[in-house]
This record gives structure tokens, C-alpha cells and sequence, in this order.
């Protein structure tokens, strides 16, 4: 990764018609430290160069977060839907996956492969989806970044974006791709 120079950081403030006061103030740090690294007086921290590198590019609006990549209108079955009721609203939908939502909160996911694993029980539809989800869900922040969303969907298959507790949105990986 290659680090911004003091003369790099200077170049895009100025670029951004930013003042040292206004680029401290957006990455929450003195004027005196802006001025001192654009001098080359002082080496920052790394998170301190991160948070005034974020600024600059939240100024430059190239800053993608969750809330730019959500779809909005989620669909969600309950805990206590039938398997049935949550594979055929998948069909439907043409999605392979459905947050498991109860008063708004998200608390698990269903997918096909889960309904194909929990076929070797008796009839399989007939059970809540509770019995057959899973727990482990990835939540993010409307303001979460878009590099942070793509670490997390390394690791699992939808990021529900929850906003005081409550599911306002859903990124999959097809949503980051479509970005890129």
C-alpha cells in the first residue's frame, strides 16, 4: 500500500478548495498536526493519517458506504414461518437466501443449502424456520465503508444493515459487483 506524502495530502486538500481547518475538522484532529504533516515536521500515526485520508476522500465523495449499496425494501420471513413458506418465498424472489427477521431485528438467515442440509428430518417444510436457520448474521452501520463490506463478504453471503437495531437494508455480493 502506498502512503500518502505530506506534499500528496497537500495537493488534495488544496485540489478539494479545503482549508487546514475545515480538512482538522472533518478527520477530527488540530489544524497544528495538518499544517505540521503537510510540512513534513511531524510523521502521523497510521490511524491518523487513515482518518484524515477518509476526510479527503469523503470530500471528494469516492467514499461508497453500505447505505449507497443497500436494497431497501428487504425481504424477510419470521422465525416462525414454515421452511415451506421461506423456500417458496425464495423461489419467488429468485433469491437464495432470506434474512430471518422478528420486530424488525434481524436474527438469523436461511438459505437453500441450509433447507438442503435439514432435508434428512421429516418433513422438512413443516418446521419453524428457527429450526433449520442460522444464528450467525453480519450486521453493518449505513456508514460502514464499502472496503468494510467486502471484508465481511469474504466471510459470509449477505450483510444486513441495520440501523438502532433495526434492518433498514441488505448488501450481497452481487450489490458490490453491480458497484464495481
Amino acid at each position: 500500500m502506498d502512503l500518502p506524502t505530506p506534499q500528496d495530502l497537500r495537493q488534495r486538500r488544496t485540489n478539494l478548495e479545503l482549508t487546514q481547518s475545515r480538512l482538522a475538522e472533518m478527520a477530527e484532529v488540530s489544524q497544528p498536526l495538518i499544517a505540521r504533516i503537510e510540512g513534513g515536521d511531524v510523521d502521523p500515526r497510521l490511524s491518523t493519517l487513515r482518518r484524515i485520508v477518509n476526510a479527503l476522500e469523503e470530500a471528494e465523495g469516492s467514499v461508497v458506504r453500505a447505505a449507497d449499496l443497500m436494497n431497501e425494501g428487504v425481504v424477510s420471513v419470521a422465525p416462525d414461518d414454515s421452511v415451506r413458506f421461506a423456500r417458496d418465498v425464495m423461489l419467488d424472489e429468485g433469491f437464495s437466501q432470506l434474512p430471518v427477521i422478528r420486530d424488525g431485528r434481524p436474527v438469523g438467515i436461511i438459505s437453500n443449502s441450509d433447507i438442503r442440509h435439514a432435508q434428512e428430518q421429516d418433513d422438512v417444510g413443516t418446521l419453524p424456520v428457527a429450526d433449520v436457520m442460522r444464528e450467525s448474521v453480519t450486521t453493518a452501520e449505513p456508514s460502514a465503508t464499502l472496503e468494510e463490506i467486502d471484508a465481511a463478504l469474504d466471510h459470509h453471503s449477505a450483510v444486513l444493515v441495520v440501523e438502532s437495531g433495526e434492518t433498514v437494508g441488505i448488501v450481497t455480493e452481487a450489490d458490490v459487483a453491480a458497484h464495481l
